[in-house]
């Protein structure tokens, strides 16, 4: 039987303005899997995100986690807050009351895991956007998070750093048992993934295989062109 990381049922979620975002939305995360989420601008992606990561609350419905969450927004400058790489990277481990030997450990680990190790006592601000969203990664696997969300992070990167990210996060899913949902638009990131879910007016309509999502929308944009 397969296990599940993340399942949400009949998740349903309005801004205080009355507009629906969310509607009856249900989708199942399999552990130890990579999944992405796509779907058009406002179907709801980011605020089903937000809502997974507690960082929304639900109108209805439920939403069941097993395991620690680490969320990887689209802008990692809204995440990155200390100086240093080395230092961003253990801010997140103050309320665990670690050791500093255990605390150089878990950085040491996580950086070495998404491979910047030797950008340790580097400036963040000298850090390529690509560098950035590693490090926000490292972050969450020296928390010891079990279910990576990661918000369109390729967004605001070129197109050889894009799939350079979302390779890096294919692998760390692999080699470290993790769980990833995934934010996009860009179909070639499907590539990478384990099966897919597609977003309309804020429920899924169809999920996967990531080919054949992704032909299905290569099909629709055919035919609206």
């Amino acid at each position: 039987m397969v296990q599940t990381a993340i399942t949400v049922q009949d998740l349903c979620f309005s801004w205080s303005s009355g507009a629906s975002v969310l509607d009856a939305c249900s989708l199942e995360v399999p552990k130890g899997e990579f999944w992405m989420l796509l779907g058009t601008n406002g179907s709801g992606k980011s605020t089903l995100l937000r809502l997974l990561a507690g960082l929304l609350s639900p109108d209805s419905g439920e939403i069941q986690i097993s395991g620690l969450i680490g969320f990887v927004f689209q802008n990692p400058d809204h995440q990155l807050v200390m100086p240093t790489v080395g230092a961003d990277v253990a801010f997140g481990l103050v309320e665990e009351k670690l050791s500093i030997a255990q605390v150089r450990a878990r950085v040491t680990e996580a950086l070495a895991a998404v491979n910047l190790l030797d950008l340790q006592r580097r400036p963040i601000y000298a850090l390529s956007g690509g560098q950035k969203q590693r490090i926000a990664i490292a972050g969450a696997i020296a928390r010891q998070s079990e279910i990576l969300l990661l918000d369109e992070p390729t967004a605001l990167l070129d197109p050889d750093t894009q799939l350079d990210l979302v390779a890096q996060v294919q692998r760390l899913v692999k080699s470290r048992g993790l769980t990833a949902l995934w934010v996009t638009h860009r179909l070639e990131e499907l590539n990478y993934c384990d099966g897919a879910f597609l977003l309309e007016n804020g429920r899924v309509v169809a999920q996967g295989e990531p080919e054949r999502l992704k032909q299905r929308l290569l099909g629709e944009t055919k035919l609206s062109s």
